[in-house]
């Protein structure tokens, strides 16, 4: 049994539906089938979600925007029409748009969820109905009905360990179940959605619960490339890459995968593969717990932009105990997690993601670690880039921080951090964001420029 997950610019149109559903009866394994909101159908076009979003914005008491309403609905509409199916679907969509509005209306947080949510949800509800339509067993399946309990934050659930228990007996159902991904329900029964492009943590979560032989991941690439393909012409694929490697390289801005979706499928050893929508007969990428080392030491390059550095001096900073402790609860007080932490003798510093550091969080941190860690020196650094070499094959290979310190070097990139972990599976360097683009192409080009056959 298999799960498969199709994301938003899989089910944008009545012809991309069309596609999902040869897909899904292609194989009478894909029994469990999780979709994402329509997505954008051209450059030029606007997601579904990010729709949704501007309604939730836009209603005040009994108010809300009836344009945007009415461009959601089109949304569907267009699917609806060019599938053949019942226009009372889109009724129904209006319907439940519509009594969501008003039994929110008086809670940001839960309106904002409950909004976000319901593009996964009528998409699930269109898919079902086509493959029923289609002559198929199909019966569309609501997260709370397949058992995907969840933690109370809005906008950031996550999966409670009782929920496996109700999951597994998805395998107990027959014909192909339609589940929409991206949120759960809460045990106080609210609608909570997982952080963004979290219909790759709800396929995961469902492939880990019914124990499914493959999660399949379907989107609009043929596979998972070695580099950003907007930066490097015709980039390595990659045909197989572990969970260590994928994690990395999801943290660090890979797009293709959500950084997050991996947990579940970790701890079952599940293999997952990354497959286009549009071109399914390609083998894609498969992600699995290990694999044969390859000549190529490094598998992947990612890059991520909108950090800042906490830089600290202090002399015999190393001989003063609890300093690292005392310094990461001022951070926890202020609910703030970091990224990175490198550090010298007398040196460190602390890597966090820009976002975090608004609402007056920045200048307090600063001030407690003057007043309490009596720090000699400490500044700010803004607009870092972080970059991320990736390849469990690093720690056996001589000369791989050499050959990236040269390239950034020849190409005029100013190196301001370089971190590894423990594992070694990856090495991280710190960049002007003006440099980003530059130092990846030029570090791609020293690890792939040669044996691109010999890639795995």
């Amino acid at each position: 049994m298999k799960v498969v997950k199709f994301g938003g610019s899989s089910v944008a149109s009545a012809v991309q539906f069309e596609k999902v559903f040869k897909i899904i009866v292609g194989d009478p394994e894909r029994k469990i089938v999780v979709v994402s909101a329509p997505g954008k159908r051209d450059d030029q076009d606007i997601k579904t979600t990010d729709l949704l979003i501007q309604l939730a914005h836009s209603v005040t008491g009994d108010t809300y925007s009836k344009d945007l309403l009415n461009r959601v609905i089109s949304r569907y509409g267009d699917i609806v029409n060019g599938l053949q199916l019942e226009q009372h679907l889109l009724d129904d969509i209006e319907d439940s748009l519509l009594a969501t509005i008003h039994e929110h209306r008086l809670e940001e947080g839960r309106l904002l969820d409950a909004l976000k949510a319901s593009g996964e949800d009528n998409n699930a509800k269109l898919m079902a109905n086509y493959l029923s339509s289609k002559g198929y067993e199909a019966k569309y399946i609501s997260p709370k009905e397949a058992g995907i309990i969840v933690t109370a934050q809005p906008g950031n659930a996550k999966i409670l360990p009782e929920a496996y228990v109700e999951i597994a007996k998805l395998r107990d159902h027959s014909g192909i179940l339609v589940v929409p991904g991206f949120f759960g329900y809460s045990h106080s029964g609210h609608i909570v959605t997982f952080p963004r492009g979290g219909s790759d943590i709800t396929g995961s979560i469902l492939a880990a619960g019914i124990g499914a032989t493959e999660y399949e991941n379907f989107t609009d690439v043929d596979s998972i490339f070695s580099v950003n393909p907007n930066l490097v012409n015709q980039p390595m694929e990659i045909k197989e890459i572990t969970y260590k490697e994928m994690r990395e390289l999801a943290y660090s801005g890979f797009s293709v995968f959500h950084d997050e979706a991996l947990q579940p499928v970790v701890e079952k050893r599940i293999p997952v593969r990354v497959k286009n929508t549009n071109h399914p007969e390609s083998p894609g990428t498969s992600i699995v717990a290990e694999r044969k080392p390859t000549k190529h030491p490094v598998v992947g390059i990612a890059s991520d932009k909108g950090f800042s550095s906490i830089n600290l001096t202090k002399y015999l900073m190393n001989r003063e105990v609890g300093f690292g402790r005392h310094l990461l609860e001022i951070l926890e007080d202020e609910n703030v997690s970091y990224e990175h932490t490198p550090s010298g003798i007398d040196t460190m510093s602390i890597i966090i993601r820009n976002h975090q550091l608004s609402s007056g969080k920045e200048e307090r941190i600063i001030k407690r670690i003057q007043e309490e860690l009596l720090v000699e020196e400490i500044h700010m650094e803004r607009d870092l880039a972080m970059i991320m070499v990736v390849g469990e094959g690093m720690a056996k290979t001589v000369g791989i921080a050499s050959k990236a310190t040269t390239a950034l070097s020849n190409a005029g990139v100013n190196i301001k951090m370089i971190n590894q972990g423990s594992s070694e599976v990856s090495m991280m360097f710190g960049v002007d964001e003006s440099q980003v683009d530059l130092a990846v192409t030029s570090l791609y080009y020293a690890y792939f420029s040669s044996n691109k056959s010999d890639h795995g």
